[in-house]
């Protein structure tokens, strides 16, 4: 099949996210299985449309420019960010497919609903599309200090791709379930998690990150990966850490993006007035690489955060074979069974992120067993090629609707 998967988010220039991470692990797992895979991503600056290939992907950056994308611009001036981002987005990617499609016909395009990649397309080109859910905006947006304005804006713009789109699919049933209550989407909504590439964690083993970031060497240590946000959980870190620092002499390590300066100005200042038994580290924003040779060499994963759907952070952490300790929420309980691969806490509930890792600091053959087994269910239920497959297979149950049996070229 000829495929084409849209996400402004792509690795390395606009890799801000999960919906980033899929669309790498799930462009190369398609590719795995003979595909011929075209990404269309977005661009930091306006730019024609350009091309790079790599692991066997053709990657297309393109942005637009002009009056309309500098008329989207006043919008910032209403603080209306995130709806400009999408309208913006909107049109890029109409634009920038239908350049593509003057010299390819794809069989399939899918692309995320957050991001409103199809609003235009969706409604103004003959094509077969699918809309894969991750994040709509009217869930994730009431944890970020945005006006109620911009999520009814941002939701309506989603929405209307929503609506064009032939057939869809969600990252868990927890989000399918609430997409179908929420958003009102009626149309059947096959559930497929998110893939991961297994063979780039025995990679990432040889790599000591360690020695490279000065860490202790003969600590356990616990870390926390991804933005230092609410939506995270970041600020339950502050009790979490403390709690656990001033009796146990452990590593903390932090990486990830300082967007809202939280690292800087309030849980660093905070543990340094304490009298810390353990450690704490922030390395900031690491590459792919290097975050997955982090996860290898930690002892324990923390995923404190208060809204996921099928999250990169924990799947990354279960491939590479860690105890995780996460939150109940969302699509985690279909990802980490309770004392089976991995420690489930009370969302939101910072003495019970302690107690699970106090178990686990304290228990070194339980910690081990639970990464075991969490690499064991990667490698059972997520590969990227294993979900590659079931996403080929929707892909042509979809093609049989036969809503355009020719894609014009």
């Amino acid at each position: 099949m000829k495929i084409a998967l849209l996400s402004f988010e792509y690795p390395t220039e606009t890799g801000f996210g999960g919906i980033g991470t899929y669309t790498w692990h799930q462009a190369r797992g398609l590719v795995k299985l003979g595909h011929d895979v075209h990404v269309l991503a977005g661009a930091l600056a306006p730019t024609q449309l350009r091309l790079h290939e790599h692991d066997g992907v053709k990657i297309y950056r393109f942005r637009s420019e002009g009056v309309l994308m500098r008329q989207f611009e006043r919008l910032d001036r209403w603080k209306l960010w995130w709806t400009k981002n999408r309208f913006q987005n909107a049109v890029s990617m109409y634009l920038g497919l239908q350049k593509l499609r003057r010299k390819h016909q794809y069989d399939i395009i899918e692309m995320p609903e957050c991001g409103a990649e199809g609003a235009l397309i969706n409604h103004l080109t003959k094509a077969n599309t699918i809309i894969k859910f991750h994040s709509p905006s009217k869930f994730i947006m009431p944890f970020y200090d945005v006006q109620k304005k911009d999520i009814s804006f941002c939701s309506i713009t989603e929405q209307l791709g929503i609506r064009g789109a032939q057939s869809y699919s969600s990252c868990s049933q927890f989000l399918a379930k609430e997409v179908r209550e929420k958003l009102g989407v009626r149309s059947p909504i096959q559930v497929i998690p998110n893939g991961i590439d297994v063979e780039l964690f025995d990679a990432a083993k040889q790599v000591n990150f360690r020695k490279k970031f000065s860490l202790p060497q003969d600590k356990v240590t616990i870390f926390f990966s991804g933005r230092m946000e609410p939506r995270k959980g970041i600020h339950l870190c502050k009790e979490i850490a403390a709690s656990i620092l001033e009796r146990y002499d452990v590593a903390f390590v932090f990486v990830g993006q300082d967007l809202f300066n939280y690292m800087s100005d309030t849980l660093l200042p905070s543990l340094k007035t304490k009298n810390l038994k353990g450690s704490v580290h922030y390395l900031g924003k690491l590459d792919m690489t290097e975050i997955h040779s982090c996860l290898c060499q930690a002892d324990i994963f923390l995923l404190p955060s208060l809204w996921e759907n099928c999250p990169y952070s924990c799947l990354e952490a279960m491939a590479a074979g860690r105890a995780i300790v996460s939150c109940d929420q969302g699509g985690m309980p279909e990802l980490i069974q309770n004392g089976k691969n991995g420690l489930v806490a009370q969302t939101g509930d910072a003495n019970s992120f302690v107690a699970c890792l106090e178990r686990l600091i304290e228990d070194q053959p339980f910690r081990e067993q639970l990464g075991q087994a969490a690499r064991k269910s990667i490698e059972q239920s997520y590969t990227d090629v294993h979900i590659a497959s079931l996403s080929t297979a929707f892909y042509q149950e979809s093609l049989g609707k036969d809503r355009w049996k020719i894609i014009d070229a």
